[in-house]
């Protein structure tokens, strides 16, 4: 079915449909970018894809590998600018440039300095017409998490919160403070990110799971980091155990020979991390750790005092909270009104407010 739409409007449909491509491979790329790319002839899709798991292939190649050889005159949208470094399958703009596609609609450069500002001019001396910045906006809040780790030394980190209405973190009488469609809210976010980040307090004390377990995304369930100074991490806890353990990671400093040898036996993989001067693990350290292992998108899901510590050293990007409606009285115990003003104080409420059946849902920008 072709669309009858005016220029301006066609190619944000289009760029917009590339854009619900990306989003489906958000968190499960690592390292990479989370790229959506559509073909379309005669203003009509033929061809819809984002990036495959771990980044590899890019959606240029997976959606161009489908076509018939036989099409001709073909527009290309893609959410991000393609690479035109050296790969071992070839850069993407070289395999654009070879399969009869006319004319590339791109959202945004890619600020890896690799491919930055280079794809339009390879293209066009293959002939090509380029156009860049349609839906810029909306698709360069998309990548903020990506532009960042780009910029910066360490990756994006978004903490994720969960209150009652009147500030209480842990509930005495019943494991859960939000109602069910805020916990699923909070693994969807989940799926959305390569990497949790939690304490072995926090793992010794609730013994989460910290996986994803909504009906499709099982598969989504990101890499777990733990922060363990001392190595005190339960050896019945869950995430040295369940299915997804080969995902369990442990960042330590104090020697423990029995502890580790079972670990390794156990296939987790640890890194020795050095102290900061509160004899913990020094979280900018641990950051760039998570970065050099491939992690680009961090959801820090812990106890407060490891919040507090994360901005304390100005390591949190977005600030998640989810607020019950109901309140806990006295059986409420840690009441983080007090941090929540500190964390809070002249930073900006994101346009993300949603009701969760009567909970709520709000996102902050940190910085």
């Amino acid at each position: 079915m072709s669309l009858n739409l005016n220029s301006s409007n066609i190619h944000e449909h289009f760029m917009h449909l590339a854009l619900m491509q990306a989003k489906k491979a958000l968190g499960n790329t690592k390292g990479n970018p989370s790229v959506g790319c559509i073909i379309v002839k005669n203003n009509s899709v033929i061809g819809a894809d984002c990036t495959g798991i771990n980044g590899r292939p890019h959606a240029e190649e997976k959606v161009i590998s489908k076509l018939n050889k036989n099409n001709k005159n073909l527009n290309l949208y893609v959410t991000l600018e393609p690479c035109s470094h050296k790969r071992k399958t070839g850069p993407c703009v070289k395999l654009i440039s070879k399969k009869n596609i006319n004319k590339v609609y791109i959202s945004i450069k890619d600020p890896d300095i690799r491919s930055y500002d280079k794809a339009a001019k390879k293209l066009r001396k293959k002939g090509v017409y380029v156009k860049y910045g349609i839906l810029q906006k909306k698709i360069k809040n998309f990548y903020k998490s990506y532009i960042i780790s780009k910029k910066e030394t360490s990756p994006f980190v978004t903490c994720k919160l969960a209150i009652s209405n009147d500030s209480y973190i842990v509930n005495k009488k019943n494991r859960w403070i939000t109602n069910y469609q805020s916990r699923a809210r909070g693994h969807l976010l989940r799926s959305f990110h390569d990497c949790i980040i939690t304490s072995s307090k926090t793992i010794n004390d609730d013994n989460p799971s910290l996986n994803c377990r909504i009906n499709g995304l099982q598969k989504t369930t990101p890499f777990r980091i733990i922060l363990d100074t001392n190595l005190k991490i339960k050896i019945k806890s869950k995430v040295l155990n369940d299915q997804h353990k080969n995902k369990t990671i442990i960042f330590y400093n104090k020697n423990n020979k029995k502890k580790i040898n079972f670990l390794k036996k156990s296939k987790i993989k640890l890194y020795k991390i050095s102290c900061g001067t509160n004899a913990k693990i020094n979280l900018h350290e641990a950051l760039l750790k998570a970065k050099e292992l491939g992690f680009s998108r961090i959801y820090l899901e812990s106890g407060i005092k490891l919040i507090k510590s994360f901005f304390k050293e100005n390591l949190i990007n977005d600030f998640k909270i989810f607020i019950s409606k109901d309140n806990l009285g006295t059986n409420g115990y840690i009441n983080v009104k007090k941090e929540l003003y500190y964390f809070l104080k002249n930073k900006k409420k994101s346009r993300e407010i949603v009701n969760l059946n009567g909970d709520l849902f709000l996102s902050y920008i940190i910085k």
